[in-house]
């Protein structure tokens, strides 16, 4: 009993101490009663999510809230168009509760359909735009989608897919069409959607880096730790421009995108990720903030120094980078280049967030993942289960206000005592409280008899000069178990053979983490978040 009132105690104190916070960025408060009422009453209606653009268009008035390569879209226009795309669903005949798969880049459509959607009560689900057909069928019949609305580009992988309720097109190049979002919204009544009978939920798919990817579903919480827990360290706020580059479909996408319209912010959008264009849009937007994941970052850089030093940049306060690991050679590279405006999350889509690391935190320790912010809490335990001191190696557990709870399949992460999820990662703690990842639980090979992190090997090969990136794997070996195998991408123009690259890891770490194979490539093979695809290299 005591412990219980003591943790209703504390959450109580950390949803005040966040609603400072969110008050401070501009995300709650500042409005006039009236429209505090109606702000109220539009989230009453259509729940967090369906009701956040009506929020932002009676906070904002006729703030840009997105542009994309057709132009730019106010709040009170996304309003209207997810406003009228709603009530065109239900005459459809879409109920709340029903699944609504969306497979489009990152343009207005794509908030069209989220925010429409959500306003119906639907259950959406994120397709990934690099699945193949097999792949887009699997997990749509799998999620049970009634509904399909995807861009032009990916009908000619749908053949066999046809959804209850049909589907729609979200960007095409041919106007004029009866089955395009514009033509449902252009046709439809643009007041308010009646209330649905439920909620809107979101199903994110997970990366599938390692199998076929895992739906994970999150209804909507009206907690201010999760918005809270990001403001506190990354100073996002009302009225900023960021251009946000990873795929929306993607949780780091998602809930930028979110945030974003929740503090009345410019989104810039762009269908496909192009360096020198993204560079483009930080200097003609004067954009505050850019999201995006590590390999976004590391193409950026690549253009060099000059080129970045030439564009007026004076605007950039935060660039945050999530979705895999950052490492510490582009940490430190990105804070030259760009910097002291480097924030690093460390998350998954099942745990949302679990550390951030600020400037200051990559200045001290440069591969770091940063501390946990209030309210989460974040444990390093052996297999069985009991606290590891700092500096030793356990698997990492986590328990904060977002964390999902299973997958849509019925599976779950492992669960702790005391509430902390499994992230699938090791890592380890420094004396200051910061977490260090040292690879995924299941990426540790046994070669020799020797425990190996292909990371380690990994990081240290980043840092050569001639390499532009590299993933290490394990392989099966007849006589030693596993070996490491490193595969190794050059800079345009440089010369590396594989005795050279095994030289430099003899020479920086033990004997038996030097890869026994090197393979030279033009890419490695990723998703669209970035992730390397390590299963397809192992193979």
């Amino acid at each position: 009993m005591i412990d219980r009132v003591s943790e209703l105690a504390t959450r109580i104190a950390d949803e005040l101490h966040y609603a400072k916070v969110c008050k401070d960025a501009g995300l709650i408060g500042g409005s006039g009663p009236r429209t505090t009422l109606q702000a109220l009453g539009a989230m009453r209606r259509h729940g967090g999510l369906g009701g956040a653009v009506a929020v932002a268009a009676l906070r904002h008035g006729d703030t840009v809230a997105a542009v994309d390569e057709r132009g730019t879209v106010t709040f009170p226009d996304l309003d209207r168009r997810t406003n009228a795309l709603a009530n065109a669903l239900i005459e459809r005949g879409l109920r709340a509760g029903d699944g609504v798969a969306i497979l489009a880049r990152n343009h207005r459509g794509f908030l069209d359909a989220t925010f429409g959607a959500a306003k119906a009560g639907a259950r959406m689900i994120y397709l990934n735009t690099d699945f193949a057909g097999p792949q887009i069928r699997e997990v749509a019949e799998r999620e049970g989608a009634r509904l399909l609305i995807c861009d032009d580009e990916y009908l000619p992988f749908l053949e066999g897919l046809e959804p209850r309720l049909g589907r729609l097109r979200a960007w095409t190049d041919e106007p004029g069409g009866t089955d395009t979002l514009d033509a449902l919204i252009a046709s439809a009544d643009a007041s308010p959607p009646p209330k649905p009978e439920q909620g809107a939920s979101v199903v994110i798919l997970t990366s599938g880096t390692t199998g076929t990817p895992k739906g994970a579903p999150r209804d909507e919480t009206r907690s201010l730790i999760g918005p809270g827990s990001l403001l506190s360290k990354v100073p996002f706020e009302t009225g900023q421009t960021t251009v946000i580059a990873p795929p929306l479909f993607h949780s780091l996408g998602f809930a930028t995108s979110v945030m974003s319209l929740a503090l009345g912010s410019t989104m810039v959008l762009r269908r496909k990720f192009d360096p020198m264009a993204l560079l483009d849009d930080l200097e003609r937007h004067r954009a505050t903030g850019l999201v995006a994941v590590p390999v976004m970052v590391r193409r950026l850089l690549d253009l060099g120094e000059e080129e970045i030093s030439k564009r007026d940049l004076s605007a950039l306060r935060i660039v945050f980078v999530s979705g895999s690991q950052l490492g510490g050679e582009l940490a430190r590279r990105a804070l030259s280049a760009l910097g002291p405006v480097v924030y690093n999350m460390y998350g998954s889509t099942e745990v949302a967030y679990a550390t951030i690391a600020t400037p200051d935190d990559l200045a001290a320790a440069p591969d770091c993942a940063g501390t946990p912010p209030r309210g989460t809490k974040v444990r390093i335990v052996d297999d069985q289960g009991l606290d590891v001191p700092n500096g030793a190696t356990g698997r990492i557990f986590v328990r904060n206000s977002l964390s999902f709870s299973g997958y849509t399949s019925g599976e779950h992460k492992e669960i702790l005592s005391d509430g902390l999820m499994s992230s699938g990662d090791v890592g380890h703690f420094d004396g200051a409280g910061r977490l260090f990842i040292d690879g995924r639980d299941d990426d540790m090979i046994v070669s020799g008899g020797e425990n190996v992190f292909p990371q380690e090997v990994e990081e240290l090969l980043d840092g050569h000069d001639a390499i532009r990136e590299v993933a290490v794997v394990g392989v099966a070996d007849d006589q030693m178990g596993q070996r490491l195998a490193a595969h190794v991408v050059l800079h345009d123009g440089r010369e590396l053979g594989e005795n050279d690259v095994k030289l430099y890891v003899r020479e920086h770490l033990a004997r038996f983490k030097v890869p026994r194979d090197v393979i030279f490539h033009d890419e490695l093979p990723r998703n669209p978040t970035g992730k390397v695809l390590k299963r397809v290299l192992a193979s």
